[in-house]
């Protein structure tokens, strides 16, 4: 079973989308575990601080190294570990893909450290993470919606997750540039916008030569 831990100052963002749907449905099947940390539990100080000004000048904050370093170090997570991932959420990461998810969907254990304000400090990236990750290219205001993201791609890869495993089969993005056919339900006919004969037919080949057109045509 995957085990995802997400390292976070805003905890109570996770609550509601982790109990929705098939997200929701797979932990409390323990088909997945996803763990929501609170980084401010290692913050420093009576404040307990995660952020500081940068060094050399320059506006906003940066988190600091040592409340990362200390809760990774609780959990139990070591850089370089086979089988386990830790992942800093970042607008300058690499981009994230469906391929991406396939490989990380078989490994056992994955920290996801959600960035925030002008950026992380470096020495995290250099010293205690395995991969920088972005979402999109765009700018979050902070790395759990990315981390969101992550949870439900490598939750739907999981074994039984979804009514049926078919549907992972030949779906979009499995190779960059692929996109899967059309779908069609009823009505067969709404304000005259009908459904293509051909998925009428029940004739399989014919429908599978149609949408294997239909995919080259996207």
């Amino acid at each position: 079973m995957l085990q995802l831990d997400v390292i976070t100052i805003f905890p109570d963002f996770f609550k509601q989308p982790l109990e929705t749907s098939v997200v929701g449905k797979a932990i409390a099947a323990n088909k997945v575990k996803v763990a929501i940390h609170n980084l401010r539990d290692y913050g420093i100080g009576k404040h307990q601080l995660t952020d500081d000004r940068p060094y050399g000048g320059g506006p906003g904050m940066v988190m600091m190294v040592e409340p990362i370093h200390q809760q990774l170090q609780a959990l139990g997570y070591k850089r370089g570990t086979p089988k386990e991932l830790i992942v800093l959420t970042s607008a300058k990461g690499q981009l994230y893909s469906q391929q991406v998810a396939r490989e990380w969907s078989q490994l056992k254990r994955i920290a996801i450290i959600c960035g925030h304000y002008e950026g992380v400090d470096e020495r995290v990236v250099e010293h205690l993470i395995d991969r920088e990750i972005r979402v999109g290219d765009y700018v979050l205001t902070g790395g759990e919606p990315a981390s969101l993201v992550i949870i439900d791609s490598l939750t739907r890869l999981q074994p039984d997750v979804l009514g049926n495993q078919q549907s992972l089969v030949a779906e979009s993005h499995d190779k960059p540039g692929f996109f899967g056919p059309p779908q069609y339900t009823r009505p067969e006919n709404y304000q005259g916008w009908n459904v293509p004969k051909v998925l009428l037919t029940g004739d399989h080949q014919k429908v599978a030569k149609f949408r294997q057109k239909q995919t080259e045509k996207k």
